[in-house]
């Protein structure tokens, strides 16, 4: 095996690409071969708009790119490398998706049947089944929305608060839903909290064990974890960093949470290596069977171009070059991750940014997609960038705009 290393220091930031290369005469995947500088370039834009650092990891084959900038620490001057750990944010989803439809799967819950079924307090309506918040389509107003609509303040009001599953399910439907049961789509954290509150009812199992039983322990992911309501990231990590609303003020650590406000909807914590083998056993049919699986992959479009697409548990995106890879998005204060595979789970890829509350970074970091599976280069960040006068919006507080 042909090992190539590189490492660059750019305007005294480390920049440190690697990639452990195929044997020679080795099957190669039909797709363009993904393109470390475009990625590179991708992680300046994303630090020229207020990451610390960046990371990507790309498994392709037998080959393994690693390709990071910038740091994981600024008080330390620690430099980011595409090992460190991280949370995940709204990656968890696709991991809580797993536990249920293996429970599906089992025969001890119906995907078409109302939530109401399964959960100890009803939801205010009986219509809303469990296929709708796999999808987010329950109508469910976010609670996230409220708690974080002053984006520091509300971090620090909940980094180190317990909730139950209920105290938040009781935050959302004291509002009135976005809409019908079943009639839009339309992303709110509250749909996979009732999901938690569901599976710990409904099997009298912590969401804990079920993860590290179904999902952690069989596919061996020994950098990933599920801690809460402990606050700590063990091992190499990269800390996060909070953008604040006022963004002519520092960046604010907020590496250390409970993220109980998030649970079986964001507060897992992985690492590149582990989410990249995570989305290719999933579509390879290494966790749930196969009707669990295509149901999973069964994508709805949820933008005007039919790029974006969501289906349960699951984000399709489709790319440049005509593939759809699926995966999960993340967003959990001071982190921003895209980890995506193709149909068949042969290439894989996760892009890590240790910043939130920034809507030019989250979009730009998107562009590692283009790079890793359509070996694409992309546009400067200015091309699509929020403008002031739009604003930007994410998975935290999804109906808040940003400026």
């Amino acid at each position: 095996m042909r090992i190539k290393n590189v490492s660059i220091v750019l305007a005294g930031s480390a920049v440190t690409a690697t990639l452990v290369a195929s044997p020679a005469g080795a099957a190669t995947s039909p797709l363009p071969n993904p393109s470390v500088t475009a990625v590179l370039n991708v992680q300046k834009q994303a630090m020229a708009n207020g990451a610390p650092g960046a990371l990507t990891r790309i498994d392709s084959g037998t080959s393994s790119y690693r390709i990071s900038r910038g740091q994981a620490d600024t008080a330390a001057h620690a430099a980011m490398d595409a090992d460190r750990r991280f949370r995940v944010g709204s990656v968890s989803k696709s991991f809580t998706t797993v536990v249920l439809m293996q429970l599906a799967a089992e025969g001890r819950l119906d995907l078409d049947a109302s939530a109401n079924t399964y959960l100890p307090k009803p939801l205010p309506d009986d219509r809303i089944t469990v296929r709708h918040l796999l999808s987010h389509r329950s109508g469910l107003w976010d609670y996230t929305n409220d708690m974080f609509y002053y984006t520091v303040p509300g971090f620090e009001s909940v980094r180190n608060k317990v909730f139950t599953y209920q105290e938040l399910i009781d935050l959302s439907t004291a509002h009135k839903v976005n809409n019908e049961p079943g009639a839009a789509h339309s992303y709110s954290n509250t749909n996979f909290v009732v999901l938690g509150r569901l599976i710990e009812h409904l099997t009298g199992v912590p969401m804990a064990t079920h993860y590290q039983q179904r999902v952690f322990e069989p596919l061996k992911l020994r950098n990933t974890s599920y801690v809460h309501p402990g606050t700590a990231i063990s091992g190499s990590h990269a800390r996060g960093y909070l953008r604040q609303d006022d963004t002519t003020l520092p960046l604010v650590d907020s590496t250390e949470q409970t993220v109980s406000w998030g649970q079986s909807a964001g507060a897992v914590i992985s690492n590149a290596a582990d989410l990249n083998r995570f989305f290719s056993s999933l579509v390879s049919g290494k966790l749930v069977p196969q009707a669990q699986l295509q149901q999973m992959m069964s994508m709805v479009p949820v933008n005007s171009d039919g790029t974006q697409s969501y289906g349960l548990g699951l984000r399709g995106r489709k790319l440049s070059c005509g593939v759809t890879v699926y995966g999960h998005t993340g967003t959990v204060q001071g982190y921003y991750t895209y980890a995506f595979t193709t149909a068949d789970g042969k290439r894989s890829m996760t892009s890590m940014a240790n910043t939130s509350n920034n809507g030019t970074v989250n979009t730009v970091l998107g562009g590692t997609l283009e790079a890793a599976f359509c070996g694409t280069t992309v546009a400067k960040a200015d091309k699509f960038a929020p403008s002031d006068a739009e604003g930007f919006t994410e998975d935290i507080a999804p109906q808040v705009v940003r400026h």
